[in-house]
C-alpha cells in the first residue's frame, strides 16, 4: 500500500513537470485568452483561493475583502474556472448578494447548507418481471443532508467543508464531503485531502443534485464508490486545455462503512477540451478514466437498483473472491447553448482465477435540452457540470428553467461463472428548475433485466421534489 501511494505522489510531480514544459512551449490561445478576458468580470469568489491568479502566472495581491458576499458566476455565464472544498456540492453556493446562511469574520468565513430528496414511484410490470421481482409502489426520502464550509482571509490558499448525511439504506448517518482544499497554480490546480469523490467519471464527480436524472446510470452506481478518503490532484492547464484528477485513497478510516468496498484504490481521470467557449456556449470534452482497486478482505460484489431507489437490486455478482479490480473507460459530453449530449462507458476487469477472471461492461448515452434557453454551466477547475439556475425564477415572476432529457443505459455483469444479470433501460424526462434551490423532476423508464433465465419488462414511473439551501 506505502508503494503504491508512492508511485502516484510522483506521478503527480511527474505529470506537473510535463503540464510545465508543454505550456512553456504553447502560445497563447486567442479563444481561451478571450474567455479569460471575459471571466474577469466575474465578481471575486467568497473564498479567496479562488481569486489566486490562473495557472503558470505568477501570484498576485487578491482583492481586498468587502463586506458585501460576492455572489456566483451570473446564470449568462457558462464557464467556470474556480472550485472550492466542496468540489460540485451547490448546495454551498452563494446566490444572493448578503446571503442568510453565510458569517464572515476577520479571521474566518462559514456556510451553512442543506439538501432535502423526497420522491414517489410507481410501476407496470409483465409476468415475467413479476417472477423476477414483486414491486410495489411507495414514496421514501431519498436524501437528507447538512453541509458547513468556509475559508481563512488570513490563509487564502485554503478552503474547507464538512458535510453530514442521512443514509436511507441503512437509516444511519453518513461523514459525506469533509476536507481541505489547497489552490496552488504553481502546479496548475488544486490538492483536495479528505473525503470525497474519487474523481472516475464525470457523472459521478457531479453532485447527485446537479445531475440531468434522478438516478446515475446502473453501471455508475453498481461500479463506482460513492465516497473515498484519500488526497487528489485537481489540475486545468487553460492554454492547453487540458485538465486532470489524480488521486490515491484507502479505508483507514472509513473501513467497514457502507461506501467502503475497497481497502485501496488509485484513480486517474484525464480530459481535452478541443472547444471552450463561452461566447458561444460551447464545450466538447472528451476524457478518459482510469482506475486499480484492491477490495476489501479480497471479496468484491457489484449490485445496482434499475435507477429507482426504493426499488430492489435488479443486478448483482454476488460477493466474489477478488484480489483487485481494474477500471477503463471514455467520457464524451458536447455542449451547444441549451443542448447537451454526452456518453460514458467503461469495463471492469476482475482479478479473480477461481471466477475466471470476469470482465462486466456498462454506461448511458443521454441528450438534454433547457427549453428556456439557459446553459449548463460547466467547471473547468473540476470537469464537471454545475447546476442549472433559472434565468427567470418563478418566485420572481418567471417560468423557471424547463428541461427535456432522454437517456438509455445499460449494464453488463455476466461473464465466465458470474451471472449477475443484464439490465438496460431508456428514460426520457421533465426536471422543472422552479429556482436555484426548488426543482421537480418527473420521469418514465423503460426497462428490461435478462436474469434467472427470465427476461422481464418493466415500466418506472418516477417523481421527486429537490430541496436545497
Amino acid at each position: 500500500m506505502k508503494t503504491r501511494a508512492r508511485v502516484v505522489l510522483i506521478a503527480m510531480f511527474v505529470l506537473a513537470a510535463a503540464v510545465c514544459r508543454a505550456q512553456d512551449a504553447t502560445q497563447a490561445d486567442p479563444e481561451t485568452d478571450a474567455a479569460q478576458a471575459q471571466n474577469t468580470t466575474k465578481p471575486p469568489s467568497e473564498f479567496p483561493s479562488d481569486n489566486l491568479p490562473d495557472a503558470g502566472q505568477a501570484p498576485t495581491t487578491p482583492p481586498p475583502q468587502t463586506a458585501q458576499v460576492a455572489t456566483q458566476p451570473s446564470p449568462q455565464s457558462s464557464i467556470d474556472n474556480s472550485i472550492d472544498a466542496s468540489e460540485g456540492d451547490e448546495d454551498l453556493q452563494t446566490h444572493t448578494a448578503v446571503p442568510w446562511n453565510q458569517y464572515r469574520g476577520r479571521h474566518f468565513t462559514i456556510r451553512f447548507g442543506a439538501g432535502l430528496l423526497y420522491e414517489a414511484d410507481a410501476y407496470a410490470q409483465n409476468q415475467q418481471s413479476k417472477e423476477q421481482f414483486s414491486l410495489l409502489p411507495e414514496g421514501k426520502l431519498r436524501d437528507f443532508r447538512f453541509l458547513i464550509g468556509g475559508s481563512f482571509p488570513d490563509l487564502k490558499r485554503i478552503t474547507w467543508s464538512a458535510g453530514i448525511m442521512y443514509d436511507a439504506p441503512t437509516s444511519s448517518w453518513l461523514i459525506r464531503q469533509t476536507g481541505v482544499m489547497i489552490a496552488l497554480p504553481e502546479i496548475w490546480g488544486h490538492i483536495f485531502i479528505g473525503r470525497g469523490k474519487e474523481g472516475f467519471s464525470l457523472n459521478k464527480v457531479m453532485t447527485g443534485y446537479d445531475g440531468w436524472t434522478m438516478e446515475r446510470s446502473t453501471m455508475n452506481d453498481a461500479t463506482i464508490p460513492i465516497l473515498a478518503d484519500g488526497i487528489k490532484w485537481l489540475g486545468y492547464v487553460p492554454k492547453l486545455h487540458i485538465l486532470w484528477n489524480l488521486g490515491y485513497y484507502n479505508d483507514f478510516l472509513s473501513k467497514n462503512q457502507s461506501f467502503s468496498t475497497y481497502s485501496s484504490q488509485e484513480v486517474l481521470r484525464f480530459a481535452y477540451l478541443p472547444i471552450l467557449s463561452d461566447e458561444h456556449r460551447s464545450l466538447l470534452h472528451l476524457g478518459i478514466n482510469l482506475r486499480n482497486g484492491v477490495p476489501e478482505n479480497e471479496q468484491i460484489r457489484f449490485k445496482s437498483r434499475p435507477e429507482v431507489f426504493p426499488a430492489p437490486f435488479f443486478v448483482d455478482t454476488g460477493s466474489m473472491p477478488a484480489s483487485s479490480t481494474q477500471m477503463a473507460g471514455y467520457e464524451v459530453y458536447y455542449r451547444k447553448g441549451p443542448w447537451m449530449f454526452g456518453s460514458e462507458y467503461w469495463f471492469v476487469h476482475v482479478t479473480s482465477p477461481s471466477e475466471s477472471n470476469p470482465l462486466f461492461k456498462g454506461g448511458d448515452f443521454a441528450a438534454t435540452w433547457l427549453i428556456t434557453g439557459e446553459t449548463r454551466p460547466y467547471d473547468t477547475a473540476g470537469g464537471f457540470f454545475r447546476e442549472i439556475v433559472p434565468l427567470r425564477s418563478v418566485f420572481k415572476g418567471g417560468p423557471g428553467a424547463w428541461e427535456v432529457l432522454l437517456r438509455y443505459s445499460q449494464i453488463d455483469l455476466d461473464s465466465h461463472t458470474i451471472q449477475g444479470g443484464q439490465f438496460g433501460r431508456i428514460t426520457p424526462g421533465l426536471n422543472w428548475y422552479l429556482s436555484d434551490s426548488v426543482r421537480l423532476e418527473f420521469e418514465y423508464g423503460f426497462g428490461r433485466l435478462d436474469r434467472f433465465n427470465l427476461k422481464g419488462d418493466t415500466q418506472y414511473f418516477q417523481t421527486r421534489v429537490q430541496l436545497q439551501l
